[in-house]
């Protein structure tokens, strides 16, 4: 469930991206000339005779979308399309590292219920649906994007590359450390046991020396030489 959640966020962000990106191109070529757009929409439906139901209702949906065009700001729309890919990005990462635990898995002996082709059958399903979303996006943002944002996805995708590595720098290192605490860690426990070692088996013989000790002042002989004396 939390995969066929995460794979609807990350399509519905594609297709809200790219509903930005054509809104962002209609703004940029309505601009300056609203006016002209709706004249020459009204010029082409005056232009048709007895003019049916379904071309009106056409009609009407242009100009009220033209309207709506020319009242958005190219900015926000932008921006509205940097979150989006953001919402795709991390949901992608969220399914990247299920694939990725499911391989981990695959190597372990498996004890529940699904069969061994099902489980199969899953991971390759969530690799399409991965090589598919990023398809979608990479095509969206080579080929529709803006001229504006120029070669965004090449630099993003640098970018992402270059921060993974990173982040895999920063784990090796971070396991390092893990490792070195938990080696010095064992060196304590080792060393408490060995002086614990040492302490019990002082504490062995000094008991054990009390119980000669005690045997022999309790032994006849003792009682025999002490009364003598």
């Amino acid at each position: 469930m939390t995969i066929a959640a995460c794979f609807k966020a990350a399509t519905t962000a594609i297709d809200l991206a790219k509903q930005g990106i054509k809104l962002y191109k209609d703004i940029k070529a309505t601009a300056g000339d609203v006016s002209g757009v709706l004249k020459d929409l009204k010029d082409q439906y005056h232009k048709l005779v007895s003019p049916s139901p379904e071309q009106t209702k056409q009609y009407h949906e242009e100009v009220k979308k033209v309207q709506e065009v020319a009242k958005a700001n190219p900015h926000d729309v932008l921006n509205d399309v940097w979150e989006q890919l953001g919402v795709f990005v991390d949901q992608y990462d969220v399914m990247v590292k299920a694939y990725i635990a499911s391989e981990t898995s695959a190597k372990v002996l498996y004890k529940g219920d699904m069969s061994l082709g099902r489980r199969a059958l899953e991971r390759l399903k969530l690799r399409h649906q991965l090589d598919y979303m990023l398809s979608e996006v990479r095509e969206q943002m080579v080929y529709n994007a803006p001229p504006e944002l120029g070669d965004l996805w090449t630099r993003f995708e640098k970018m992402w590359q270059q921060i993974n590595e990173e982040q895999n720098i920063a784990l090796q290192e971070e396991l390092r450390k893990g490792q070195v605490l938990a080696w010095r860690r064992r060196k304590a426990v080792n060393q408490l046991k060995a002086l614990a070692t040492w302490i019990g088996a002082i504490l062995f013989v000094v008991t054990w020396m009390w119980g000669v000790l005690i045997l022999i002042r309790m032994s006849r002989t003792y009682q025999l030489l002490s009364s003598s004396a």
